[in-house]
Formats: structure tokens, C-alpha cells, sequence
């Protein structure tokens, strides 16, 4: 059982105190090597390895380790007793290696240029191929094993309970599991299976010679990428038509390299489908879930039916913006004139905690001991990785990096990345290491449900208008891009696999009319909502996760389930926070689906999806009503 992460922590130590704000100074380390750094401002990497000989010695301890591998495996299933062994072995063989694994890739991301760390690294990949190797026994000899033997093996060894869940997700894929030769030629297969989205990805981004703009202040832009993710959101209207519509034509010139590379994509999703003995692609991509394909279905259904409240958003936008019409080109301008509003590091920690405080002292306290214990890594230095994540660590806490600015999307950051943190806090500590590690469907609950908690707190305790219609604009703008711009995806995604699976191929043209013939649909073009131009037909070849097999469903019903969570805790619905909490510590010792029902949420009934957009159409009515008084006060 191969864990590709782990996640945190082992003891919670009441601290009442709470940060501070001193000032408004929002500290600039950016061009600063990271070992000048104060180290109050990064996170206690200490906590993982000392030093690099004490990481040394353990990456020597666990090679031994793995060379008792093949002498252990030898009837291990021959009795509860060595079954359990070989469990606890195969735990205590890959806790360590993510620990050590942590420690480097962490170090790495807040200091891209040691090369130091890039050697360890690749040792640490060397490592987990071995693993890999060594295990490939575990699956199989578990699949020919039969029920009444492992019922009796629990009886006669109460501690092999822990592992019933495991053996019975290997279990579950019996019918779609391979002698070890044809598994062993579909893993030599795989060595292909990155080449379309990797060629993509290269085509797009470095490949495709960028065209040369004229912005209409007279500034030039060589509009690759990165460029076109930040002009897009002009303040000009002029600026972005022309932003938009060159990407898009530019990307339209290359339409049969695209459509070819996806194509190839798609068919090779379908052959491993097809050699595992599943019917579809989508059953293949939920079935270790035990994800029913109506949930996927249902989620298209369900936002098709409820797309009123995302164009009741949009006219307002319009409104806004101040535009006669309101096109695609429009969609990233900000619809709320910026407020000039920084919060030190202190204020957003302080903020956070105010936020979270409905679920609870325990999770305040855990938190608040997490920025105490030196949890987060805060600043931008040189050399750092851009973006955010939250690294938990079985038995030490959670590792989050951020790149702190003092701006409002900042303090959401924080948020959401230690949502993912106490997610992984209440699982590890709660669950073991086999167990501890939650289900990706489940992945984008508790960080979204924490940014819903700041929302809330956000507008109830702001005072100032002007910057409640922000905040309330930002959310809203974040909900339209995770639930109705993936749910569009997830629909796009299903067609083409369906045109696949027929035994036909995606042609540009066919490709083309189906993404924009969604778009027009979905942002209201015949209802004179969105006028939705033709060279939006190219966005499907700009956005990567096509390449993912069926990856973005995640977002749209994570999202809809965290509105849904959240919700209930703030009406103070009984027994909602302890059963969200039960979820968080459950970790992943069921599925999903079961784990989020339990929490309240069952993602086979409409009313989950209808509660999240009435959700979404309320927070649409209190912009109108802030609208409506500002304009009434001349602010707008």
C-alpha cells in the first residue's frame, strides 16, 4: 500500500495567547537569501531532522529496512500474527520515508537554488522505486486470499481491524486487477502515459511563438502565458478584448496539434479502462472510490439546472463594470473598484482564528499552538517557490508554506491552506499512518470550508461598504470559477470521452463547437447574459486538466459540500460541527462518499446542490442590496 503523503502532528499543548498586530509594515525579504531569514518567520523544519547527518542517518536506517523486505514477505499470510506484522512493517518503512522525503522537498521549495537538495531528492525517489519494487507481492498475494480466512485473521488478531479497510479497497479491485505480467506490461506503459499532456504543456507555454500586443496606453506585451493571466483582468475594456482574443486566435492556429495530443490522450485512458475490465472511463477513475457515476452525472444535471443564480452574478457585474455589453473578454475584470486595505501577518492570524472559532476551542487551540509551534512559513525570499501548500507529517504537524503580502487574498490563503493542515492534524491523529492519509475527492472540503467560516466573519464585522462589496465579489468570483467553470469542464470532459469511447476521434472542429456550444450555454449568450464570441471555441486546449482524467469534478463537489458544511455550523445546526470534526478525523479509513454523508452531506440528493447555489443567489442578493445603498449615497 503505497502512501504518497502523510500528513502531522502528535501532541496539543494549551497556548491562549493570541498574535498581535504592531504595525503596517509588511516585511519584504523577497530579494534576502533564505539563511538571512529571521527564523520567527519560517516554519520549525527542526521539527522533522536537525541536520542534514541526522536526515543521513535515517535515510541509511530505512535502506537497511527495506532489505528485510524480501525475507519477511515469505507466508506472511499465513497467520494473523504475520499479517499484522507485515502491515505494521510496511507502515513503518514509508512513515519514515515521507518524513525524510518532507524534510528535503520542503527544504527545497524555500530554497530552489541549493542544489543540495535536488541530490537528495533523487535519492529519495531511488528510494520509493525500490519500495515499490519490493511490495508488488502485497496486492496480489492479498487478492488470493479468501473472505472466511481474513475474517477469521480479524477475530484472532484484534489489531488487524485497523487494516480491514485497506484490504477490503484491494479487495473491492479484484475483478479490475491483472496477473502480475500483464500489470508489470501496463506499468512499463506508463512510462508513455505523460506524453500527450507533456507535449501540451510544452506546446502551449513554450513552444507556440507569443504575438506581440499593443496595449491602449501604448505599452507593447509579448503576450505568452504568464502575460495573458495578468492583462486579462484590465481595467480596460478595449485591453481586454485584444488580450483575450489574440490568445485564443493564437492557440486556434495550432487547434490539430492540440486536438491530436488529446485525442491520444483520451484513447489511452480507454485502453487502460478497457485492460482493467471497466466499461467506461469514468467508471475506471471512481470505482476505487466507490463513487457511483450518478454523482458525476447528477453534478452536471444539477448546475445546468441552476445556472439563474451564476447569470443573476454576472448582470451584476455588468452593472458594475459599467458595460452596455458584457463579454467573455470581461469575465477576470474586477467587477469592485480596488480598496487599498493591508493586513500585517499578526491581523491575519488574529483574523483566522475569530473565523474558525465556531467549530470550536479544540480547533482554535490546536491552531493557535500550530502559529506558536512555528507551523508556517510566511514570507517570499529569494529563491522561494511561488504559491501555497500544506505539507502534513505523520507524527511531527503539519509544514505550510505561503507568500505572505499583506493583501486580503493573502489572509484567505492562510485560511485555506491550514483548513488542509487541521484536516491532516485530526486525521493523523486519529487514525493510523495506513489509514491517516484522506481521499483526494474529499481533499478541497476543509480549505474551502475555512474560506466560507472568513467570508462569513468578514462581512458580518466589516464596516466599511465599499470593502464588504469586495469581499463578497471575491467569494462569489471564487464559487464561479469552482463550481460552475469546473462543472462546465466536467461536461466537456464527459462528451469527449463518450465520442471516444464510440470508437471515434476528437477532431478540432468537433472539439471546437462542443466547448463553445457550453460556453454560450452556461454563461447565458442566447439570454443576452454574456455574449460569448467564437474565439472562446480554443480555451479547451489552454486548460490542462482535460489530460487528467476526470480530475475536476473535485473542485465543484468539494465546494458545494464545504457551502453545505459550513452552513450548518454557522446556523449552529445541532451536532453539525462534531460530525464535520468526525469527517476530518476519519482520515481515510472509509470512502468518501460514506464519510461525507456521515458528515452531513449526501452528494446523491439534489437538495445538496440546490442548497448551495440558494447559497450562492443570497450572497448575489446582499451585493445588490450594498449596490443599492452606495448608490444611494453617491459611492457608486
Amino acid at each position: 500500500m503505497l502512501k504518497k503523503y502523510v500528513h502531522i502532528f502528535f501532541a496539543v499543548i494549551f497556548i491562549s495567547s493570541i498574535l498581535v498586530a504592531q504595525d503596517k509594515t509588511i516585511p519584504d525579504y523577497s530579494s534576502t537569501p533564505r539563511k538571512d531569514v529571521p527564523v520567527e518567520y519560517t516554519w520549525k523544519i527542526d521539527d522533522l531532522y536537525s541536520n542534514y547527518e541526522s536526515w543521513q542517518k535515517e535515510k541509511e536506517e530505512l535502506i537497511a529496512l527495506a532489505s528485510q523486505v524480501d525475507t519477511k514477505k515469505i507466508g506472511w499470510t499465513e497467520s494473523a500474527g504475520k499479517m499484522l506484522d507485515m502491515f505494521e512493517f510496511n507502515d513503518n518503512l514509508y512513515l519514515r520515508g515521507t518524513k525524510l522525503f518532507a524534510y528535503v522537498s520542503n527544504q527545497s521549495n524555500v530554497d530552489l537554488s541549493n542544489s543540495q537538495y535536488n541530490v537528495m531528492k533523487g535519492e529519495m525517489q531511488s528510494i520509493f522505486v525500490n519500495l515499490g519494487t519490493k511490495f508488488t507481492f502485497f496486492r496480489d498475494d492479498i487478492l488470493k486470499m479468501k473472505k472466511e480466512k481474513l475474517d477469521e485473521y480479524y477475530k484472532q488478531e484484534p489489531k488487524l481491524e485497523a487494516y480491514r479497510f485497506s484490504i477490503e479497497s484491494i479487495l473491492l479491485l479484484k475483478e479490475h486487477t491483472l496477473t502480475q505480467d500483464q500489470e508489470k506490461i501496463l506499468s512499463m506503459a506508463g512510462l508513455m502515459s505523460s506524453t500527450p499532456s507533456q507535449a501540451a504543456s510544452f506546446l502551449r507555454d513554450v513552444d507556440i511563438p507569443a504575438p506581440e500586443i499593443v496595449l491602449s496606453d501604448g505599452t507593447k506585451v509579448l503576450l505568452n502565458t504568464a502575460n495573458y493571466l495578468r492583462y486579462r483582468s484590465s481595467k480596460n475594456a478595449a485591453d481586454r478584448t485584444l488580450v483575450m482574443t489574440t490568445f485564443y486566435n493564437n492557440l486556434f492556429k495550432f487547434k490539430d496539434a492540440f486536438a491530436a495530443l488529446l485525442d491520444g490522450a483520451m484513447k489511452q485512458q480507454l485502453f487502460y479502462a478497457q485492460a482493467r475490465n471497466y466499461k467506461d472511463c469514468l467508471e475506471a477513475k471512481l470505482f476505487s472510490d466507490n463513487i457511483d457515476e450518478s454523482v458525476y452525472t447528477n453534478l452536471i444535471k444539477y448546475v445546468r439546472e441552476n445556472l439563474e443564480p451564476l447569470h443573476r452574478y454576472l448582470k451584476l457585474r455588468k452593472q458594475l463594470l459599467g458595460l452596455d455589453v458584457m463579454k467573455y473578454d470581461d469575465i477576470y475584470a474586477s467587477a469592485v473598484r480596488s480598496v487599498d486595505k493591508k493586513y500585517t501577518y499578526d491581523e491575519a492570524v488574529k483574523l483566522v482564528l475569530e473565523a474558525v472559532k465556531p467549530l470550536g476551542d479544540d480547533y482554535v487551540t490546536i491552531l493557535t499552538n500550530g502559529f506558536n509551534s512555528r507551523w508556517v512559513d510566511i514570507y517570499p525570499n529569494k529563491d522561494k517557490q511561488s504559491g501555497a501548500y500544506s505539507n502534513g507529517v505523520y507524527g511531527v504537524h503539519p509544514f505550510v508554506k505561503i507568500n505572505y503580502n499583506g493583501e486580503y487574498e493573502s489572509v484567505t490563503t492562510l485560511a485555506h491552506e491550514l483548513g488542509h493542515s487541521m484536516h491532516s492534524y485530526y486525521s493523523n491523529s486519529n487514525q493510523n499512518f495506513t489509514n491517516s492519509q484522506y481521499p483526494i475527492f474529499l481533499a478541497e472540503i476543509a480549505s474551502t470550508f475555512n474560506e466560507n467560516l472568513l467570508t462569513d466573519y468578514m462581512i458580518k464585522n466589516e464596516k466599511d461598504d465599499m470593502f464588504k462589496l469586495y469581499l463578497l465579489d471575491k467569494y462569489l468570483e471564487q464559487a464561479r470559477g469552482t463550481i460552475y467553470r469546473q462543472a462546465l469542464f466536467a461536461d466537456f470532459e464527459l462528451q469527449i470521452h463518450k465520442k471516444v469511447e464510440e470508437g471515434k476521434s476528437l477532431t478540432p472542429d468537433f472539439l471546437n463547437k462542443i466547448y463553445l456550444d457550453l460556453t454560450k450555454e452556461y454563461y447565458g449568450n442566447d439570454k443576452g447574459i454574456v455574449q460569448v464570441d467564437d474565439y472562446i471555441q480554443s480555451e479547451w486546449s489552454y486548460i490542462p486538466h482535460f489530460y487528467m482524467n476526470y480530475y475536476v469534478i473535485q473542485y465543484s463537489t468539494g465546494m458545494i459540500s464545504s457551502m453545505a458544511l459550513s452552513q450548518r455550523v454557522l446556523e449552529g445546526t445541532p451536532g453539525a460541527k462534531d460530525k464535520y470534526l468526525d469527517m476530518l478525523k476519519s482520515g481515510g479509513c472509509n470512502y468518501p462518499m460514506v464519510l461525507l454523508k456521515n458528515a452531513g452531506v449526501d452528494l446523491n440528493q439534489k437538495e445538496t446542490y440546490t442548497n448551495a447555489f440558494k447559497r450562492f443567489d443570497n450572497l448575489v442578493a446582499q451585493m445588490e442590496d450594498i449596490v443599492a445603498k452606495l448608490k444611494s449615497e453617491g459611492k457608486l
